[in-house]
């Protein structure tokens, strides 16, 4: 019986905490775009990327 002295009020707090944890995602948009990012996954990325400098040639010589 003295245990749930403790229990209640740790699921209180547990369950506050939850609470607040979902309105800040929810008010951080982190659900806004769900379709995205699962999704992207499945796609490949056809583009080379570009080497941001011309990266200088082992084998020319700068004679």
């Amino acid at each position: 019986m003295s245990s749930i002295y403790v229990l209640i009020p740790l699921a209180i707090l547990l369950v506050s905490i939850a609470i607040g944890v979902f309105f800040w995602a929810v008010k951080s948009n982190q659900f806004e775009d769900l379709e995205r990012h699962g999704s992207s996954i499945l796609f490949d990325d056809d583009l080379p990327k570009k080497p941001s400098k011309p990266q200088p040639d082992p084998n020319k010589s700068d004679e």
